[in-house]
């Protein structure tokens, strides 16, 4: 019962890092614009995203633009795309997987050992999700770092970390942590003793005696 509270655990825990990542990869915030330097507008706000760059007036207006071309895209903004893209349906993959080993499931319940398997295989499929969606927010935070810290970048055009890279690193912090969770219902091996080879009985005496 411990074993399948644990198993329900990291599935939610799970699920919760692959909603998180979805919203991640939607979300204009990956970058904010940092309000540093001598010349401040706190008129607007400017942010990017993976999909996108807006500018938020102080009245309330908020202008989008979507990037046009991809080819025009420098490398690190295409790689964290596709590792996003990529986490994330690794986790649609890993959520039926996971579903069918799981022991409030009826799917296979006449083989409990393939059962607990479909469990640890939905946890490893989590655990890559999570490794691609870490990767991805990791390399796009340290090029805002790299970024920020150049003293070639002017100081009206330096960002600093956003909303949507931080529900990045919480999603796959839960992902990973989920994932775990269900590696623990790996099924134990049990010791197989051979059979005991029966002793054949004695003959009964027939009652003659034979010197």
């Amino acid at each position: 019962m411990a074993n399948a509270g644990l198993q329900l655990l990291g599935f939610i825990l799970a699920f919760l890092g692959w909603i998180g990542a979805i919203v991640s990869t939607a979300l204009p915030q990956w970058r904010i614009y940092s309000y540093a330097g001598d010349n401040i507008v706190t008129a607007q706000a400017m942010y990017e995203g993976l999909w996108m760059s807006c500018v938020s007036q102080s009245t309330g207006q908020i202008q989008c633009k979507v990037f046009d071309s991809l080819l025009n895209l420098n490398s690190t903004l295409q790689a964290t795309r596709a590792l996003m893209v990529v986490g994330i349906l690794l986790g649609v993959i890993a959520i039926f997987v996971a579903t069918v080993g799981m022991k409030c499931m009826k799917c296979l319940e006449d083989d409990e050992v393939q059962k607990m398997r479909m469990a640890v295989i939905g946890g490893v499929i989590f655990l890559l999700a999570g490794l691609a969606i870490l990767v991805a927010t990791a390399w796009y935070g340290n090029r805002i770092v790299q970024e920020f810290y150049d003293p070639m970048t002017p100081v009206n055009a330096r960002y600093e970390f956003g909303q949507a890279l931080f529900t990045g690193w919480a999603a796959a912090s839960l992902c990973l942590l989920g994932g775990a969770l269900l590696c623990c219902s790996c099924p134990r091996k049990t010791t197989s003793y051979p059979t005991p080879r029966p002793y054949p009985k004695p003959a009964p005496s027939s009652g003659k005696d034979y010197v």
